[in-house]
């Protein structure tokens, strides 16, 4: 049964912040949280990511990024990363967590590049990536809800 998702990326300021705000829209009944491997603590999303967020209808102006921990990685049900790497590096760190770690492109078997620092044509592709991983991982996850 899945209750809590966590989504997870690098720094906790775009990607993750991102799909995390994409997937509460569309899973309201869930808790829905994002964590970074390297997080800038504190900070709030990058203002690119803000943007494309806003444009869609989702509010993800309040996020602050936040490190991942072993307390954040043992409460998801689900935890979506961004690539091969971080899901390696997620189940390196959190042996516990292995099994319940996957990429949210898994479906569509791509990884979502970082766009930090890049131009907004960079944000608008890792956007559109972390649409398609969200719109097959819906489902799927209401059907486990």
């Amino acid at each position: 049964m899945i209750k809590r998702v966590l989504v997870v990326c690098i720094g906790n300021i775009c990607r993750s912040p991102m799909a995390e705000g994409l997937l509460r829209e569309a899973l309201p009944e869930l808790n829905v949280f994002s964590a970074g491997l390297g997080a800038l603590v504190g900070k709030p999303a990058d203002a690119t990511a803000i943007e494309l967020a806003t444009e869609t209808g989702v509010d993800i102006s309040q996020h602050r990024a936040q490190q991942l921990t072993s307390v954040l990685a043992s409460q998801a049900d689900l935890i979506l990363v961004m690539d091969s790497e971080q899901k390696a590096e997620i189940q390196r760190r959190y042996p516990a967590a292995s099994g319940k770690v996957f990429r949210l492109g898994e479906a569509g078997k791509f990884d979502i590049d970082d766009p930090y620092r890049k131009p907004r044509a960079a944000f608008e592709h890792s956007f559109q990536l972390i649409q398609q991983g969200v719109s097959a991982w819906v489902p799927r996850i209401r059907a486990l809800a």
